[in-house]
């Protein structure tokens, strides 16, 4: 993976000059560097051609199956359109089932299936790999630092 020269990677503390706009050293360009990152070693370290996206809607769901997909989305920070493809992609891998509400015809409560289950067993050993990789520049307090800043601006 390519990396920007270590001027480049931090803002430094320098106000900038009225005017100046450097998008090398803005947040969005480092929190794209961290995702671009993170996914890359999650591509390379999960099994069953999982995304990031479908893992987390995945085992989102085996923790608080039966749901809606709209909860399912909030619970998971993913739009509406994005959670239903993440969804009609594992119901297509047979990962996911869907049932109508018993309370509202109209809406379809997922389920996952024992596949699904298999699938995350399968990788779980691997998700605790891609977050330890991740993180592995950082010591154990700043592991803890960067959870919590993040979690601020969330």
């Amino acid at each position: 993976m390519t990396r920007a020269p270590d001027d480049a990677r931090c803002p430094d503390d320098a106000e900038p000059a009225e005017g100046d706009y450097r998008v090398d050293r803005q947040i969005g360009f480092f929190l794209r560097q961290a995702n671009q990152r993170h996914v890359a070693l999650f591509a390379s370290i999960m099994g069953d051609r999982l995304t990031t996206t479908q893992w987390a809607a995945l085992t989102k769901l085996r923790e608080v199956q039966p749901i809606s997909q709209n909860h399912l989305g909030r619970e998971t920070a993913m739009d509406a359109a994005t959670i239903k493809g993440v969804v009609d992609r594992l119901v297509a891998r047979g990962f996911v089932r869907t049932a109508p509400d018993p309370e509202d015809g109209r809406r379809l409560v997922l389920s996952i299936t024992p596949e699904g289950e298999e699938a995350v067993a399968r990788n779980l050993s691997a998700a605790l790999a891609v977050t330890e990789e991740t993180l592995a520049p950082l010591t154990a307090g700043e592991r803890r630092m960067l959870i919590e800043l993040i979690r601020k601006i969330c």
